[in-house]
């Protein structure tokens, strides 16, 4: 029997994208083929123990939730997470899929809602963005900008008038944990006028930067 490489399960809030705030099983994958400058979950890339698909459901199945969020690392580093995400949809879950962006998502099931990462510059990995995703993102879909500074916000603003984005999708800016203020962020956003979500990571702010939350 065919095998994920699961670093963790757990149950917890939502803590980013529309759906902040709704208890949430989490699916965490093992692996990731970017090492980004402010990478919160590292210890996701190599620690993990393989289950079966089966064994998987059995767990969130406890939590007694509709809500379930596959993640990483990067989750479709993995090729049977895409048979693991159109699973979650027979089974009735609302699937949410937070990707990285650097691995094609034109495989992943139509009914899962995508976040799809957007690299800036200052995670060092921006060379690595997939941009044949924006052309398969959906409208009820979410790009999201981690925002390390006023080089970053700059380079998102530029690429969001750019490719359009607006008009492809809901967008999120977030700051970078303890690196860039809510309230600097916030105030760029205002003072630009830009239509975007700001988003603050509500699981950090209630427990801080850890595991299982």
């Amino acid at each position: 029997m065919e095998s994920i490489k699961i670093n963790e399960i757990f149950y917890s809030l939502q803590g980013e994208s529309s759906l902040v705030g709704l208890p949430t099983a989490f699916i965490r994958l093992t692996g990731c083929p970017m090492r980004c400058n402010y990478c919160d979950t590292a210890y996701a890339f190599n620690e993990g123990k393989n289950l079966s698909i089966a064994d998987i459901l059995k767990e969130i199945n406890a939590f007694k939730t509709k809500y379930v969020t596959v993640t990483g690392g990067e989750p479709l580093a993995q090729k049977l997470c895409f048979d693991l995400l159109s699973i979650l949809c027979d089974e009735g879950y609302f699937v949410s899929l937070e990707t990285g962006g650097a691995i094609s998502i034109a495989k992943v099931d139509p009914r899962v809602k995508i976040v799809l990462d957007i690299k800036t510059p200052k995670s060092g990995e921006s060379e690595n963005n997939k941009w044949e995703n924006l052309s398969l993102i959906k409208i009820d879909d979410e790009i999201k900008f981690v925002i390390a500074d006023s080089e970053d916000y700059e380079w998102s603003k530029a690429l969001i008038a750019n490719e359009d984005i607006y008009s492809k999708s809901h967008i999120i800016f977030s700051p970078v944990y303890n690196k860039l203020s809510t309230k600097k962020l916030s105030e760029w956003i205002l003072r630009d006028h830009l239509p975007v979500r700001m988003q603050v990571q509500l699981h950090k702010v209630i427990w801080g930067e850890i595991s299982g939350v």
